[in-house]
């Protein structure tokens, strides 16, 4: 099989290694795609080519060609996408516990499984409820899929907020009923009073930049709740202490359990299969296995035409 292995900052190889086999309770798939997540970026970034090579790429779409013993509810040739690692591979092996099977007839591409159900999963725990004021700040990939998700509940109003013309366009185009750059938010969606209040029952974060959470902040209503899904791993992260004040509700979006993701999984294959989520507007740019540095470096400009990359090898 072959492998991309993260060699120093900015820097990957394809190497040649011997196929793996599943073990008890595994499977082993011929990788079909594989998200670029931003999770990744600081590693590729800042990898020291003083330690041993790193392998990346965890959302994983694939087909089955071997089974281990007690994975007996898979076959091979079955396409599945679930929870695993070493994604930038010719094959992964994948627990048989944490994997489902792709809907019938669509790509495996525009299926990949665990970064949508992150989404899915920080949502379910929000409160999102019909007639709610819900607005969505940062329109990438996770913004823009929470637009699509959070328009199934049938929000009194949805907004979107961006400094990127290009996303607040797709966020119309994806169920958004009004856009605005941070700066140009009306003066009414941050500010209230009881008699004349216009501010958000739920706000979802997705900027993962300390100034992108202070608008977001700013925008929940007094005892709203603020839904932090965005990847703060850099920056202060400080949170509005003005949401101490609101009385807010301060959800973190992040989940570390896999039954619980593997559950929000099932749900968005649901909504994919059904036609009600669709990562076809959101999959914008395709590389191969050698090119795993440019899909990093087109992620990181993330210029207007950019929404997420996917290896698909």
């Amino acid at each position: 099989m072959k492998i991309s292995r993260l060699v120093g900052p900015g820097t990957s190889e394809i190497v040649d290694v011997a196929d793996p086999s599943p073990g008890k309770g595994q499977v082993l798939v011929e990788v079909l795609a594989c998200g670029v997540c931003t999770s990744d970026l600081g590693a590729w970034l800042n990898h020291d080519a003083a330690k041993p090579p790193v392998r990346l790429g965890h959302e994983i779409a694939g087909r089955v060609v071997a089974t281990g013993r007690e994975a007996g509810r898979w076959a091979v040739g079955d396409l599945v996408t679930g929870l695993g690692g070493d994604g930038f591979a010719t094959l992964a092996v994948l627990d048989a516990a944490t994997i489902l099977p792709i809907p019938r007839g669509v790509e495996p591409a525009l299926a990949l499984g665990e970064p949508v159900a992150c989404l899915e999963e920080a949502l379910s725990r929000a409160g999102i409820g019909a007639g709610d004021r819900v607005a969505v700040t940062g329109l990438g990939f996770m913004g823009l899929g929470l637009v699509q998700l959070a328009a199934r509940h049938a929000p009194g109003l949805l907004v979107g907020v961006d400094p990127d013309p290009a996303r607040r366009a797709r966020a119309l185009a994806l169920g958004a009923d009004l856009v605005f750059g941070p700066d140009d938010v009306p003066e009414r969606f941050r500010t209230g009073t009881r008699e004349t209040e216009a501010r958000f029952d739920l706000v979802l974060e997705a900027t993962g930049v300390t100034p992108g959470l202070g608008t977001a902040g700013s925008l929940v209503r007094p005892f709203g709740t603020l839904c932090v899904v965005g990847y703060h791993h850099t920056g202060d992260a400080k949170m509005d202490m003005e949401l101490w004040y609101k009385g807010a509700t301060i959800v973190n979006g992040f989940c570390p359990d896999r039954r619980r993701m593997l559950a929000a999984m099932a749900d968005v294959l649901d909504l994919i299969a059904a036609r009600r989520f669709s990562y076809a507007p959101l999959i914008t740019h395709r590389f191969g296995l050698g090119q795993v540095d440019e899909a990093f470096r087109t992620m990181r400009a993330a210029g207007p035409d950019f929404v997420k990359g996917v290896l698909v090898p």
